[in-house]
């Protein structure tokens, strides 16, 4: 069996990799992705294993959210708040082309927490982390506020505040890029088949889907970040029989029709005590979730129960003037989050908090990373930094926070003028076309666009806008390999495309499979 493995020659049966990694990173979600990428920038050899396409896992089934947690203030989580509030404006200059602000609607519910609790809740929110883009907290009046409209009568005053949202699967790709730009080898749908220690370091068995061939690596240290996976591999590929270190907490949506027409989002109290989201989605849609319950099972084989669609319906049913029921539903999506386990009585109550442990003495290391959020994932990868620095020695100094991700070069005011350049440039684009390139690829869509002075000249159009240059540039910079990557991560266009579309697109990828080469490359 013969495979091409990453940027290696091509190999039959069981070979040596002649590269020798500081560090290994198992698990391509984001917070794999970012330690990849800090090491790597700071001149560690890094290698990254995904058994999957990256972000496909708990990354890409988020509620789209980068925030403080203002609910987590509830659970006295106040470090994890500040933490992630500081790093709210961090990303925001990072990826101002996936990451935007939104404004979020809180509307006071009588019967549920009194008024005054929000407002000390939105007021520590405000200020615990430094906000200085962001605008803060104000007072709606639900009768005469555009975004009273969709709320049934008896909601008269809300309290409104700053968060941002974001492209979480694109976010992932492009600090994989950026990784590998710097140096780092990505492999993806490659999986860890064991790790052994070996004097001071590791023998690692990597393979490849769909090869029975196995290739041989050698690292200094392994980092863990399997998430929901991290204790499979402790036990399966590690040896670790006993270990038990997270909490899976299943977390499911909906997706319905546009259930209003504003920009702003929705933060819904229900009876529980539990909170949900009702956010603007594709523009057509509306984004609402999460639910919060244990899961138990296969992370890879999660859907979402009728019990939760009957939870998201009537939680927003009891808001919305219109009732949300099963019937508006046209799509679903469910994930897995690996928190770190604590002992909490409720899945809700389970800390948000990642915790990050190195095992090994003085043996080689590995570190493993348990729990975590989108929004401090690059303070995690920090952190585990400083483990790696203690581990095998320090060589370059912190460096992300200051830096911009592949195509957000143009600054967090930035967007409209090169929205606005886009579409004088390319004018035979459609509106929502030139926007949606914008926002997904930033400075990066002018190199899927290039030369093209008519819509033939990006070749095909796969459907609503996916044109053959765009898919093109996600198979041999992105890591795109399979159409569901495409459609489903790289560009969010599953939910509007059709069977016969993502046949027309899988026969295309399949024709032009040399693309996912220059990618490892």
């Amino acid at each position: 069996m013969v495979f091409r493995f990453g940027g290696g020659e091509t190999c039959s049966g069981r070979v040596e990799l002649s590269r020798v990694y500081d560090i290994f990173v198992v698990g391509g979600g984001i917070n794999g992705c970012g330690i990849a990428r800090d090491a790597a920038g700071r001149g560690y050899a890094v290698g990254l294993a995904e058994m999957n396409d990256l972000g496909s896992g708990t990354s890409s089934w988020s509620t789209k959210l980068i925030h403080g947690g203002l609910r987590y203030l509830e659970h006295y989580e106040f470090r994890l708040v500040r933490e992630a509030l500081i790093e709210r404006e961090v990303l925001l200059k990072m990826a101002p082309h996936i990451i935007w602000p939104m404004r979020f609607v809180l509307p006071h519910h009588k019967g549920m927490r009194p008024a005054w609790l929000l407002r000390l809740g939105l007021f520590l929110y405000d200020h615990l982390g430094g906000r200085k883009i962001l605008p803060g907290t104000r007072v709606l009046d639900l009768k005469t506020d555009p975004a009273g409209r969709p709320l049934k009568n008896e909601f008269a005053k809300a309290f409104e505040y700053s968060d941002c949202w974001v492209n979480d699967a694109r976010l992932v790709v492009l600090n994989a890029m950026d990784a590998k730009a710097r140096g780092a080898d990505i492999f993806t749908r490659t999986k860890l088949v064991s790790a052994r220690r070996s004097g001071d370091g590791w023998d690692i068995e990597l393979q490849a889907d769909g090869s029975k061939a196995t290739r041989q690596v050698r690292a200094k240290l392994i980092v863990n970040a399997g998430g929901p996976w991290v204790d499979d591999i402790l036990r399966e590929s590690i040896g670790q029989n006993k270990a038990g270190n997270v909490r899976l907490v299943q977390g499911s949506h909906i997706v319905v029709r546009r259930k209003f027409e504003h920009p702003k989002a929705y933060f819904f109290q229900n009876s529980d005590e539990r909170i949900f989201f009702a956010i603007p989605y594709e523009q057509d849609y509306t984004l609402i979730g999460t639910t919060d319950q244990d899961f138990e099972g296969d992370p890879s084989d999660v859907n979402i129960s009728d019990a939760e669609i009957a939870y998201l319906c009537d939680g927003a049913s009891q808001y919305f003037s219109e009732p949300v029921t099963r019937d508006d539903i046209v799509w679903t999506f469910s994930g897995v989050r690996p928190l770190y386990d604590d002992g909490a009585s409720k899945a809700q109550e389970a800390t948000r908090d990642y915790v990050l442990r190195a095992d090994g003495g003085a043996e080689a290391k590995v570190i493993n990373v348990f729990g975590g959020k989108i929004t401090t994932y690059r303070r995690l990868a920090e952190s585990v930094l400083r483990k790696v620095e203690d581990a095998i020695g320090a060589k370059g100094r912190a460096w992300t926070r200051e830096s911009v991700l592949p195509g957000g070069e143009f600054g967090v005011e930035g967007f409209a003028p090169l929205l606005a350049e886009i579409r004088s440039r390319y004018p035979f684009l459609q509106p929502g076309q030139s926007e949606r390139l914008v926002r997904g690829y930033g400075f990066k869509c002018r190199e899927i666009l290039g030369s093209a002075r008519s819509v033939e000249d990006l070749g095909e159009d796969f459907g609503h806008g996916l044109t053959e240059a765009e898919v093109r540039y996600q198979m041999k910079y992105e890591f795109a390999r399979a159409a569901e990557d495409v459609v489903w991560r790289r560009s969010k266009l599953g939910i509007r495309f059709s069977r016969e579309q993502l046949d027309r697109l899988k026969a295309f990828m399949d024709e032009n499979r040399q693309l996912q080469n220059l990618a490892a490359e």
